[in-house]
């Protein structure tokens, strides 16, 4: 990453406070996944995520020593939202994620910033960044958002059945990019599970998934598949129509009918 992209993101103010707190504390954090990504790209942040090697309650407690407001509603998986100067930065504990299956995970929480960094979907959201302007690369990920590559880190198959949300965070994340480089093997074992998370997924969810996809650069991407085309969307929508989900149905899938036609 250039170095001048590396030093204006940690001089972000909310960022620069965060990390200054830490440090005084002699605590590890590092900023992951999105910003990084997306600084990279020349796209504007949007969501700011960090990672430590603080356990939970011991960020809580350092947030309260330096009167920061916080949100604990997900501590149970070891994330805190800090809101610094109007801004929203989730702080995440270090962690492995034990037995997951669909949604659900439990936690294991860690040292090494590896095996945090293996528990996350893609590559290119497994990078970190700290104080010390090093970006920690431990897949690769700053070669395949180069590349606009989008790899699974471990085995497609294991990891889309941990959470079947993957499939459509995949179908997002190829409105990422111009001409994303779609790969055969990993198009099969997407395609193949989408039923699947129709039956593990709620509605609600998936709906909140697509949406996000309209935001991307290049959102027609998202739609598309390589061997039949939008054909997800059309499970999707016989799926939404079979359940009486109108929201999803005049609310989400319409506008996709919008950009494809």
């Amino acid at each position: 990453m250039n170095n001048n992209k590396i030093s204006d993101l940690l001089n972000l103010e909310p960022i620069k406070f965060l990390f200054s707190i830490f440090k005084n504390h002699k605590s590890k954090i590092r900023l992951v996944g999105g910003s990084i990504r997306d600084t990279i790209i020349n796209r504007e942040i949007k969501d700011i995520d960090t990672a430590t090697s603080l356990e939970p309650y011991d960020v809580l407690e350092l947030l309260k020593l330096n009167n920061i407001e916080y949100d604990d509603f997900a501590i149970q998986y070891g994330s805190i939202i800090a809101f610094l100067n109007n801004k929203k930065i989730q702080i995440t504990s270090l962690r492995e994620d034990i037995n997951q299956i669909g949604r659900h995970t439990s936690i294991l929480y860690t040292k090494d910033w590896k095996k945090d960094a293996a528990r996350r979907d893609f590559t290119f959201n497994a990078l970190y960044l700290g104080s010390d302007h090093i970006v920690y690369d431990y897949y690769n990920g700053e070669k395949d958002l180069k590349e606009k590559n989008i790899r699974f880190i471990g085995e497609i198959e294991d990891r889309i059945k941990e959470d079947y949300l993957r499939i459509y965070r995949y179908f997002r994340f190829l409105g990422l990019f111009d001409q994303p480089k779609i790969e055969e093997m990993t198009q099969t074992f997407v395609e193949k599970y989408i039923h699947e998370s129709l039956v593990v997924l709620t509605n609600d969810v998936i709906r909140q998934e697509v949406l996000k996809m309209f935001s991307m650069p290049f959102p027609l991407n998202c739609f598309f598949q390589s061997h039949d085309k939008y054909r997800w969307v059309e499970i999707l929508k016989e799926h939404f129509i079979k359940t009486n989900y109108d929201i999803g149905l005049k609310k989400c899938l319409n506008k996709i009918d919008n950009i494809i036609n």
